[in-house]
């Protein structure tokens, strides 16, 4: 692999994503974890744009970062987890044995990984560009997958609708 600017940085992202995803769920305070999810998702969007896929970059800000986030956030405040008294943690056998078994799992997953794609891309495709672009997703979206697409609307419809009653039974 020849170590250029975007290899670099594609590895900085990575390393990166990793980084704050364990900080995200070994955080006791659910505020502290949603701003580690926060930089897990620029990070990933740093990934994406580093592949030059611009949309899915921008999308990856604006829809996780942003709207879910803040779902994430009012979800937190409205359950009012501050108050929970903490846990003792106490290292019992469990915890070590689980603790070891996911990092056997992660190690052979990460060395079976890394033999499946050792010299299989060594440059990056030429219509990359073209493909990550607004028009080229769109196009795509809206001809070859314009039935996924409606059909996922339909359920988000139904999602809200339903969220509404059911805080409407809460409030009442």
């Amino acid at each position: 692999m020849h170590w250029t600017f975007e290899n670099i940085m594609i590895l900085l992202f990575a390393i990166l994503a990793l980084g704050s995803a364990i900080v995200m769920i070994t955080r006791r305070s659910p505020i502290v974890s949603a701003i580690y999810l926060i930089l897990n998702f620029f990070s990933i969007s740093g990934i994406y744009l580093m592949l030059r896929s611009q949309f899915v970059a921008i999308i990856q800000i604006l829809v996780y970062a942003g709207a879910i986030m803040v779902l994430f956030l009012f979800v937190i405040m409205l359950l009012n987890l501050s108050g929970e008294k903490s846990f003792k943690e106490i290292l019992s056998f469990k915890k070590l044995s689980a603790v070891i078994l996911a990092l056997f799992l992660f190690s052979s997953l990460g060395i079976t990984a890394f033999f499946a794609f050792k010299g299989k891309y060594k440059v990056i495709s030429p219509f990359a560009e073209q493909l990550g672009t607004i028009q080229s997703v769109g196009r795509e979206l809206y001809t070859t997958y314009s039935f996924p697409f409606e059909l996922v609307s339909f359920v988000l419809l139904a999602a809200i609708v339903g969220a509404i009653v059911l805080a409407q039974k809460k409030f009442e």
